[in-house]
């Protein structure tokens, strides 16, 4: 907000994270949706990826829709339309696209589903331009990092689930491998999150969640002088490679144990599952520092918050039926999550890097390694992707201002990395090129640019005087 924390900002907050769950569900059910419908109508491994990549362009193309329309009238339309506006109407779009799941499972149409996809992510676009700046904003800025840590451990409740109760409605009832896939029943969980969606809406529009950043006009030199920021054109990049190793890293691990273990479409949620469960278990180890608490209670909870985060992962696979004792060995990498989060001490440069480190290594394991070592270190990589949105956007926005709003849409436009990057790994992973395993080479590209992102902007927000130092506001 302009002056201090924001009156109220703790409700505001909790209306405004219900939104990161939907995100979440969405985004992860679609790694059930690829195996699915790649075996239904018997597609290439890139051809399945244009589930991931239709629902990541749309946040590019929704963006560009901001962009335009802004420019237009003049006005940050979102500071016109008004943020709790501009969340309902973005939750409001979402809801549409559900609504094309039901010819898309009627008659089994791959066009139909990637295009109720791409009308999901438009309206996602909108909420995401308009929620991370009012997170990190909404309260102390000090802990506009923690806090947006926080609402991204609330989507990945969302991750955890939703391939499981995806899982469950596609199989009609705990899958085995003699159960018939039934794509009609894709539509009932998408109906369900659509209606979701408008209660949400509704939800958000009564809210106490701010209507305003700012004065709502647009920034002098808007969208190019904006662009000419070094931290945000980098930080762009930066986006785009993140949720690209992200993405790709889950949406490919299917087709992964399917050829290199030999598990099967029924036998693959629980892991999918995990992925994004690992995403919960990292923020919600960052989020800790969020809470105005004492600093020895804050670094209990740190300690206890990812294994309560396992513990949701295990009791939601084990509702569903699935066995989750094979998945205790992960237990180690958490462990090696929380020492690394205690060494970062939730400084976004060094958590960057230190992570993207710990990323390659993941899958450099992966790809050397065989067997469950591979699976679960290819798994790993979302524990160390974790934290790494909230750092490249702090490090992206900050010190900028009446611009901040431009700057957030430009990096909302680059969720398309997770489309594009998952298109390219799947083409890379024919047989004829560097094969499935191989292919996760390039996440480690991915990471290695991260890791000098982290370098770069750090010293030109020092150069620059820029604060990026989060403090605790209680000791």
């Amino acid at each position: 907000m302009n002056n201090g924390t924001p009156r109220h900002s703790g409700m505001a907050f909790i209306s405004l994270i219900s939104v990161f769950f939907f995100w979440g569900f969405v985004a992860a059910s679609n790694d059930i949706l690829i195996p699915v419908f790649k075996s239904a109508l018997q597609l290439e491994q890139w051809q399945s990826q244009m589930i991931s990549f239709a629902f990541y362009v749309a946040y590019t193309v929704g963006s560009l829709a901001y962009f335009g329309i802004s420019a237009a009238l003049k006005k940050d339309i979102l500071n016109t339309l008004g943020y709790r506006n501009g969340l309902a109407l973005g939750l409001t779009i979402s809801a549409i696209g559900t609504l094309l799941f039901i010819p898309a499972s009627n008659n089994a149409s791959f066009g139909l589903l990637i295009s109720g996809l791409f009308i999901v992510g438009l309206g996602f676009s909108l909420q995401q331009i308009a929620a991370n700046p009012l997170a990190i904003n909404i309260g102390d800025p000090a802990q506009g990092n923690m806090r947006l840590s926080l609402a991204g451990g609330i989507n990945n409740v969302g991750t955890t689930i939703g391939p499981v109760i995806v899982a469950f409605a596609i199989f009609g009832q705990l899958p085995t491998s003699e159960t018939v896939m039934n794509l009609e029943a894709v539509k009932i969980p998408y109906l369900v999150l659509g209606a979701a969606f408008m209660v949400a809406a509704l939800f958000i529009r009564l809210s106490s969640v701010p209507d305003r950043l700012g004065d709502g006009s647009m920034p002098s030199g808007g969208f190019l002088l904006t662009l000419k920021k070094p931290q945000v054109w980098m930080g762009m990049i930066a986006i785009f490679v993140y949720v690209g190793v992200e993405v790709s890293t889950a949406s490919n691990l299917p087709e992964f144990m399917k050829q290199e273990i030999h598990l099967e479409e029924h036998q693959i949620a629980p892991y999918v599952s995990l992925f994004w469960a690992s995403l919960m278990i990292g923020r919600w180890t960052s989020a800790a520092g969020a809470f105005n608490i004492s600093a020895t209670t804050k670094n209990r909870l740190s300690i206890l918050l990812p294994f309560v985060a396992f513990g949701i992962f295990a009791l939601v696979n084990s509702i569903a039926g699935y066995d989750v004792a094979p998945f205790y060995p992960y237990l180690f990498l958490v462990i090696i999550l929380a020492v690394a989060d205690a060494i970062s001490e939730g400084q976004p440069v060094r958590q960057l890097q230190l992570y993207s480190f710990l990323g390659i290594a993941a899958l450099v394991t992966g790809i050397f390694a065989g067997g469950m070592v591979s699976v679960f270190a290819f798994i790993a990589v979302g524990l160390f992707c974790s934290t790494l949105w909230p750092c490249i956007f702090t490090l992206g926005i900050a010190g900028l201002g009446e611009k901040t709003n431009t700057a957030s849409s430009l990096l909302i436009m680059m969720i398309m990395g997770g489309g594009i990057i998952s298109l390219i790994q799947g083409f890379l992973a024919g047989d004829s090129l560097l094969g499935i395993q191989h292919s996760y080479w390039v996440g480690v590209v991915c990471f290695a640019y991260l890791a000098f992102f982290a370098w770069k902007v750090g010293q030109i927000h020092k150069q620059h005087h820029v604060e990026l130092e989060v403090e605790t506001a209680a000791h």
